[in-house]
């Protein structure tokens, strides 16, 4: 690769330009990273950018799209795809200055004695104001998950520990469950901040890179698959390209999947344009009616047929139409009939729902505002709120999410200990979206797996903060989860 690639380079170069070099991952481009380039493309007549491969460490976008971004950089004369490490590029391509970011400066530099060799300069400098490129990519995106706390007083109120979690883990491998609901897919938009308009006051911005993610009961099944658990999907996409995109990623993660198309909607889509790691503004794309009767009978054939090899459904309701009532109705009295344990989350963080619709739950996972929306109920306080929902909807367990406020869990069949309280593991998450997602998944799967509401809920809790320590709604892995455990506990 080097030599073909170091051809063309010295093509396109002229022999008397000075070259300035650069190497990184550049998962996802941000001011860090332009001033660095800058910096470098100052100190050079030709600027050369080095993308490095799948699997070096850090590197969690796909090689590809991380190259394209670069690609899209004015500033950039020449991106190259690395196949080996940066100092063996550097030894081909020889180029008059090598930059690395200031805090490399007192480590071992390979690309030092091979700077050295033929005459050029290795310059630390990462060209910042505030923080440099590297703090930015691993403190903000990619860095440990120093941020998560494990609380112990609940375990000992609970007589269970770490190892036991380590146990469901395992108890989880093969569940077969079947995720029904509403297709997202949720495009992120880095941006640069530019200023103020100077014609009126509103805030400028430039795009820099875009990545989307699938989203909704995807991103459900695709926890559920991470987990270990055998997972299908049944849901509604429209006529469009996003459902080819949707497709291709659950088949990356390994998740079966029947999409039936509705012509009359687009296949939701959530923009969501960010700057310094903050969400400025999202822009949804979707419709919001109910599926018509010919899908629901469908939908309905498609389930019975799923229901022989089935273990658990996972409803995941965004309200979006793919759940009417009577399709709700006819798959829980099936699954009932055929002993199958069923569980719910119907969000409204920008829509009405109700959640008390799902009846006969093992498991529901409502915030607290839509807990409230579906009691009618803004004055109760939170356990007699969830003692009510309990008693309308016939759930066996319920969770209250409390955002940065942790969680509150009513468990009714419980006597002696209906109802108690865990904060949140992670003080500091980089991105809510997907949080409740990856509770109720790895939760409804421990439920399965056997454990109690106790366990379950503490296993949950530790994948939700995992889920918000990382940018985009990712899968959840089990051996994420089990990283997360061997840390020590707060």
């Amino acid at each position: 690769m080097f030599e073909t690639e170091i051809d063309k380079l010295r093509r396109a170069i002229l022999p008397k330009k000075r070259i300035a070099f650069v190497s990184g991952n550049f998962n996802v481009l941000h001011p860090g990273h332009l001033r660095l380039l800058k910096f470098a493309a100052e100190n050079g007549d030709a600027l050369v950018v080095g993308v490095n491969s799948d699997g070096t460490p850090g590197a969690t976008v796909p090689a590809q799209m991380r190259f394209e971004g670069v690609c899209s950089l004015t500033m950039v004369d020449h991106a190259v795809l690395l196949d080996g490490p940066p100092h063996e590029f550097i030894a081909q391509l020889k180029p008059d200055i090598v930059i690395k970011g200031k805090e490399f400066h007192h480590r071992i530099n390979p690309e030092q004695t091979i700077v050295d060799s033929y005459g050029g300069k290795l310059i630390f400098s990462s060209g910042e104001v505030g923080l440099s490129s590297y703090d930015f990519t691993y403190d903000y995106y990619f860095g440990e998950n120093v941020n998560i706390n494990k609380p112990s007083e609940f375990l000992k109120r609970h007589d269970f520990d770490l190892v036991d979690l380590k146990v469901i883990i395992d108890k989880i491998i093969g569940i077969r469950t079947l995720v029904i609901g509403d297709l997202i897919t949720d495009t992120y938009v880095e941006c640069e901040p530019l200023g103020m308009s100077r014609e009126d006051p509103t805030l400028v911005v430039r795009p820099l890179t875009e990545n989307s993610f699938v989203g909704g009961a995807g991103i459900v099944a695709a926890h559920a698959r991470g987990l270990g658990a055998e997972v299908e999907l049944l849901t509604i996409g429209g006529n469009d390209d996003r459902v080819g995109f949707v497709r291709s990623e659950l088949e990356k993660f390994g998740v079966e999947n029947e999409i039936l198309i509705d012509a009359t909607r687009p296949t939701t889509n959530k923009v969501r344009y960010r700057a310094a790691g903050k969400t400025l503004l999202r822009l949804n794309r979707l419709r919001q009616h109910a599926i018509d009767d010919d899908l629901i009978y469908e939908m309905v054939g498609r389930v019975e047929a799923l229901l022989p090899r089935t273990d658990l459904i996972l409803f995941s309701d965004f309200n979006y139409g793919c759940l009417p009532q009577s399709l709700v109705d006819s798959i829980v009295s099936r699954a009932l009939k055929s002993g199958i344990m069923l569980a719910a989350d119907s969000q409204a963080s920008s829509q009405y729902s109700d959640i008390s619709r799902f009846r006969n739950m093992t498991l529901i996972t409502p915030t607290e505002h839509e807990a409230r929306l579906a009691m009618r109920d803004f004055d109760s306080g939170l356990v007699v709120l969830s003692e009510r929902l309990a008693e309308c909807s016939r759930a066996r367990n319920v969770l209250v999410t409390l955002g940065d406020e942790g969680l509150l869990i009513h468990a009714p069949e419980n006597s002696s200990f209906p109802t108690d309280r865990l904060p949140a593991f992670n003080a500091m998450p980089k991105d809510v979206a997907g949080a409740g997602d990856c509770l109720f998944t790895c939760t409804s799967l421990a439920l399965k797996s056997g454990a109690d509401i106790w366990r379950s809920t503490y296993l949950g809790s530790l994948a939700a903060a995992h889920q918000v320590s990382q940018v985009g709604n990712l899968p959840i892995k089990a051996k994420d989860l089990i990283a997360e455990l061997d840390y020590p506990l707060d």
